[in-house]
């Protein structure tokens, strides 16, 4: 079985990171969801980090706001890819903060980083990765792709 985890900092996380776990629902990808605070919880964030893969997670998503460690923390400690979303929190400086602390990691701590509450591409991601290996995963994220494509054909015919 194929399984992401999606995790956060904080609660208020959730609003943003639903994107990723609903889009994985849909395709039908196991998510485990948790909050992991690398600045309130570190020995629960070494954990679920060296630990993931023996679980049978896939994919890290990982979301935080302001100073935003958690993504590259997390990628610091598991072999598995993490994917960062940028949150633009109550104390965010418009999200940069949070963008700049997620996608300026040193080399050799690679953290895949999506857009600024960019939960849902992350999800998409996390199931491109899986789909690498994964024939029936791959047909679904093609399936998908092709239903985009339509929606902008149809939503062309309705001009003017």
């Amino acid at each position: 079985m194929n399984k992401v985890a999606v995790i956060m900092g904080s609660k208020s996380d959730l609003p943003v990171m639903q994107d990723a776990i609903d889009i994985l629902k849909e395709f039908k990808i196991e998510v485990e969801v948790d909050i992991v605070s690398a600045h309130r919880t570190p020995e629960k964030l070494f954990d679920f980090s060296k630990n993931a893969h023996s679980r049978g997670i896939n994919v890290i998503i990982a979301g935080a706001g302001g100073a935003a460690h958690l993504p590259g923390m997390v990628a610091s400690l598991s072999p598995l890819p993490v994917i960062g979303v940028p949150i633009k929190s109550s104390n965010s400086m418009d999200g940069w903060d949070s963008i700049l602390s997620i996608l300026q990691m040193p080399g050799g701590v690679p953290v895949a980083t999506v857009a600024l509450n960019g939960a849902k591409n992350a999800g998409i991601l996390a199931a491109q990765i899986i789909g690498v290996s994964n024939e029936e995963v791959r047909k679904t994220i093609m399936d998908y792709k092709e239903s985009l494509k339509i929606k902008v054909i149809e939503s062309s015919k309705n001009l003017g």
